[in-house]
């Protein structure tokens, strides 16, 4: 029961703080944050591969337009939220980085951040519960463009039917 009712709490909290960033950032355009995103909409739809830690730094809106994040060993693209993960946005923070600690424990310092592969052991139930809820989150609203690889692990290939497949099941 008391756990329950912490994770209703700790949603909540989740939801109002995510509301008040929304009201604060979510209805301005920083300095040209128009043009961003419509660099950001002429994109091409990224091909499916999977990242290092390092590859995915590229990708933090700053050196390179589009803006990649992992969580829970996901990545995802977001750029077309780049207001929120751009670098002048609330959660820039988390752009081409792997996200889910900060995520779990809705803390947007760079505390939260790792620089070497995190396996998010040290994290408690309520936590994790909390890392799924954002990776279910991100696959409803992002596009999901592979995996986020542990040290020494090889990557996948991915074929383009795989791509079209999971393209026209997100639509």
């Amino acid at each position: 029961g008391g756990e329950m009712l912490l994770s209703v709490g700790l949603l909540a909290l989740a939801l109002l703080a995510a509301y008040r960033l929304y009201l604060r950032w979510g209805t301005r355009n920083g300095p040209g944050g128009a043009a961003r995103q419509g660099e950001a909409a002429a994109l091409p739809r990224m091909k499916r591969r999977d990242f290092s830690l390092e590859q995915l730094r590229e990708f933090d809106g700053a050196r390179n337009p589009r803006i990649l994040l992992a969580v829970n060993g996901k990545v995802f693209d977001v750029t077309k939220g780049s207001k929120f993960y751009g670098p002048e946005g609330p959660y820039g923070i988390f752009a081409g980085r792997d996200a889910s600690r900060g995520l779990a424990t809705f803390c947007l310092d760079k505390d939260a951040l790792r620089d070497e592969y995190d396996d998010l052991s040290d994290l408690n139930a309520v936590q994790m519960e909390s890392v799924r809820e954002w990776e279910m989150q991100f696959k409803e609203k992002y596009d999901y463009v592979g995996r986020l690889l542990k040290p020494g692990e090889e990557p996948s290939e991915y074929t383009d039917e795989e791509d079209t497949k999971d393209h026209t099941k997100q639509e």
